[in-house]
């Protein structure tokens, strides 16, 4: 039975992860963490969990920390994770680069899988993205994504991501190549642009798009969230599989065995 702890657990997502840890006959939640002063605080989240705003106090009950909560916050959780040895999965969104190398420095003494996005469907297309970005030089590369509109940092931590990984396949630097929207007169689009654009709308959970266009066609991937429930289990079953593995820094696709590790 694997044990875990919720940080975030009354926001959209903790409260998706904690309906699916309590269907799921390998895990069992030990603690649920929200912010101090939180109107949440005190009350059950399931029978005999409590909501509470002190991981150290608690952290001892389980085996993993599954984190949604804001990029200050995990680091902070992550610090008491790393003191305590205890695995940790990190879904929170928004980090720096300089926040990202703080955590992979962090993942030397604990095994800690780190996504911009759990869904399983989302890393199979940043595979996806990336042999066709290897296979189609020279193709104008666009991505568009929508979200609901009371998320907070824009692009969205899986549109970074694909730059990202498109930019790496492509020999180029994501920080010289994306542009970000557009307005006025721009001139001709540059052969080497990484198009990143963001919408915000309604409910929207999540919606992304790889547009990779040459001359007479184009090749579009997109992978549609219907609901934060592929998220929610994505992230209950990395933190089965990152508590079994030795201290280091993994993601999705190693979950996955995308880069040769079995599951």
């Amino acid at each position: 039975m694997v044990k875990v702890i919720v940080c975030g657990a009354c926001g959209r997502m903790g409260l998706r992860i904690i309906d699916i840890l309590s269907q799921d006959e390998e895990t069992e939640l030990v603690g649920a963490i929200e912010a101090k002063a939180h109107k949440a605080l005190g009350t059950e989240v399931i029978p005999k969990v409590k909501v509470t705003d002190n991981l150290e106090k608690i952290i001892d009950r389980a085996g993993v920390v599954i984190d949604f909560t804001n990029p200050q916050v995990s680091l902070e959780n992550l610090e008491i994770a790393s003191k305590f040895n205890k695995a940790m999965v990190i879904g929170t969104t928004g980090h720096t680069e300089q926040e990202k190398k703080l955590v992979i420095e962090k993942a030397k003494t604990i095994p800690l899988l780190m996504a911009p996005n759990m869904s399983l469907g989302v890393n199979l297309l940043f595979k996806l993205v990336d042999g066709v970005a290897r296979s189609l030089k020279g193709y104008d590369v666009e991505i568009i994504e929508a979200h609901h509109n009371r998320k907070k940092d824009a692009p969205s931590g899986t549109a970074a991501k694909l730059g990202e990984t498109i930019a790496q396949a492509l020999n180029l630097n994501l920080k010289e190549a994306g542009v970000y929207g557009r307005k006025g007169v721009v001139g001709p689009r540059k052969p080497q642009e990484i198009g990143m654009h963001a919408v915000r709308a309604g409910d929207i959970v999540g919606d992304h798009t790889v547009i990779f266009a040459g001359t007479g066609e184009r090749l579009e991937l997109t992978h549609r969230a219907h609901s934060r429930d592929c998220f929610a289990r994505g992230a209950v079953e990395a933190a089965k599989w990152i508590i079994r593995q030795p201290p280091g820094f993994y993601d999705m696709q190693d979950f996955l065995g995308l880069k040769g590790i079995k599951r």
